[in-house]
């Protein structure tokens, strides 16, 4: 938690990573804490079927990534240090590595509702 916190003020430094992480070491940490967090729309929304079969839609995956890319663009132009910079193309590459060919492409099935008259 402390780290993630500490990535607030410092740029190269993720924050968000280290916040999930101290949220899942509390969540098994506390069965109350565990389903609260489950019935929250967020989980519900963002993280659920995730968890449930390990896929994300595209609209998902282009989401976290261009979040991502955003984050890591600005230590990436305020920085003077090269081997920083290459430091952190690396983690965008392995990023985008990961999404592509790790996380499997869920496809969202449209239902049609019609009515029918008894």
């Amino acid at each position: 938690m402390g780290l993630g916190i500490i990535g607030i003020v410092l740029p190269v430094l993720p924050t968000t990573p280290f916040l999930l992480l101290a949220s899942v070491c509390f969540m098994r940490g506390s069965e109350r804490l565990n389903t609260w967090f489950k019935s929250t729309k967020i989980y519900k929304k963002h993280l659920e079927s995730f968890i449930k079969d390990r896929t994300l839609t595209l609209k998902q995956k282009v989401i976290i990534l261009l979040f991502a890319d955003f984050m890591i663009a600005f230590p990436l132009i305020i920085t003077n240090n090269i081997f920083m910079k290459i430091v952190l193309i690396f983690i965008i590459l392995c990023k985008y590595y990961y999404f592509i060919f790790k996380i499997k492409t869920r496809k969202i099935l449209k239902v049609d509702y019609q009515t029918e008259e008894i």
